[in-house]
């Protein structure tokens, strides 16, 4: 008997509870992580282990992930690079550059403008946007 992983409803049990922010900023994704972590208190650190990897065109490719679990709260932060080698994450989001995930606790929609303003005070930030899941054609890449 062969068992078959349901990956919609995978995706849709990840996706609880999470919020997702398009961020366009054409630098590298460890700077614009340190100006995450300066501008607001953030320790956002890569985490190898949940690295994206995708095949595409018989090729893998390698997307980073950072993290930041806050520290008394069940909330964790997920910063993803959306571009490696020409290759998306989202292909739907082709001009995004990053990611940024909120997951495992409740963020209010107040909360996450105060972010979006903070975010683009950054100097190379170009433009800030909620992402909503009917959005997001290709949710499944986010899953680690």
């Amino acid at each position: 008997m062969k068992l078959v992983l349901d990956q919609e409803e995978l995706t849709n049990c990840f996706f609880e509870d999470c919020r997702l922010l398009g961020i366009m900023a054409p630098v590298k994704d460890y700077q614009f992580c340190w100006h995450l972590n300066n501008m607001l208190g953030l320790d956002f650190r890569i985490n190898n282990d949940i690295e994206i990897q995708l095949k595409r065109k018989k090729r893998d490719y390698f997307f980073s992930v950072f993290e930041f679990p806050e520290p008394t709260t069940s909330l964790a932060h997920y910063l993803y690079n959306n571009k490696f080698d020409g290759e998306y994450l989202l292909p739907e989001f082709k001009h995004l550059d990053f990611l940024w995930l909120f997951k495992g606790d409740q963020v209010t929609d107040r909360e996450i403008q105060e972010k979006i303003n903070m975010i683009r005070e950054i100097h190379a930030v170009q433009l800030v946007v909620e992402l909503t899941n009917e959005n997001i054609r290709h949710k499944e890449n986010l899953v680690f």
